[in-house]
């Protein structure tokens, strides 16, 4: 059975505890969905969250989700650059993979929970010197992924000298090699770094935005000399639920704070029929593939997506 899009979520590591989180990785591992995500994040990250509630690490929880698991591919969505050193967070990365037998998929972002850096001490410059950083750490990590001998590397905050590096991937890894995700809409920094040293977006966006932003993507592709259909594109999304007519209301208010009524009734909240058709629409502008954020730790919602939706998108 294949199907022509992906489909992932974000299992939450907020206000939870690990048997619940396995509990929906091993139902997704023996569904149709494709990708497991936690958050690298040491806090419940939003704002409405309580900042003193248990928040289990990410990196951490996705290793043991992979212990649990067989089919899942497996990665943070996505991880800080100035959390760790790149050349750590590449070798974390290549041992996810090798011990789950090339499952790993790296995502990385510049950073923007400001709070949590001052509550632990760590730097949190200016949005420039961040998208300097997420452009070095990530042309290094591909070269550490990719590069058939020892690396060298000299940028103005990163450094390699004559560096070894192994297991690159697993050998049965898709590809040859760990796909790089990059997180973000920044369009003259994020997009361009994701061109030039990325496989996969990671933006979020109405149908209509997110095809200005592919534009943007094939722009900077050309600029770059790659060809843009090396990079899959993927979009993050609140979560999608299918639910009864007299809950749609309420969960689109909740899920689309902020959002216009015309944006929260093109939310992926409703009926199947409303949710495939929200997926279609994305499809159609060149989406590959989707992550989920906060749907509930509950093994029953994502047997229910699957049976309903995903299967729709068998080919």
């Amino acid at each position: 059975m294949t199907m022509r899009l992906t489909f992932g979520s974000q299992i939450p590591g907020n206000q939870t505890d690990f048997s619940l989180m396995r509990d929906v990785a091993q139902t997704m591992d023996a569904t149709r969905w494709h990708s497991a995500w936690t958050y690298d994040h040491f806090v419940p990250p939003l704002g409405f969250m309580d900042e003193t509630g248990d928040s289990l690490e990410g990196w951490m929880s996705l290793a043991a989700i992979g212990e649990a698991t067989s089919t899942l591919m497996l990665g943070t969505l996505v991880s800080a650059v100035t959390y760790r050193n790149p050349s750590l967070v590449a070798k974390m990365a290549a041992t996810l993979d090798h011990n789950t037998g090339g499952r790993a998929i790296l995502g990385l972002g510049a950073a923007g929970h400001e709070r949590e850096h001052g509550f632990y001490g760590w730097d949190f410059p200016g949005i420039k010197e961040r998208s300097d950083r997420l452009e070095e750490a990530t042309e290094l990590i591909r070269a550490l992924f990719r590069s058939d001998g020892r690396v060298d590397y000299d940028g103005q905050y990163y450094h390699l000298k004559d560096a070894p590096f192994a297991p690159r991937a697993h050998a049965d890894h898709p590809g040859g090699a760990i796909r790089i995700m990059i997180g973000g809409n920044g369009e003259g920094r994020t997009l361009r770094t994701l061109a030039r040293y990325g496989d996969i977006s990671n933006i979020r966006g109405t149908p209509e935005e997110i095809a200005r932003l592919i534009g943007i993507i094939h722009r900077h592709c050309e600029e770059a000399g790659r060809d843009p259909a090396e990079i899959e594109l993927t979009t993050v999304m609140r979560p999608a639920l299918v639910v009864e007519d007299h809950k749609i209301r309420r969960l689109r208010d909740i899920h689309g704070e902020g959002l216009s009524d015309e944006q929260k009734a093109r939310l992926p909240i409703g009926p199947a029929d409303h949710v495939i058709g929200v997926f279609e629409e994305y499809e159609a502008i060149g989406i590959n593939g989707f992550v989920f954020e906060s749907i509930p730790n509950n093994p029953r919602l994502y047997e229910q997506f699957d049976s309903e939706v995903l299967s729709a998108f068998d080919d």
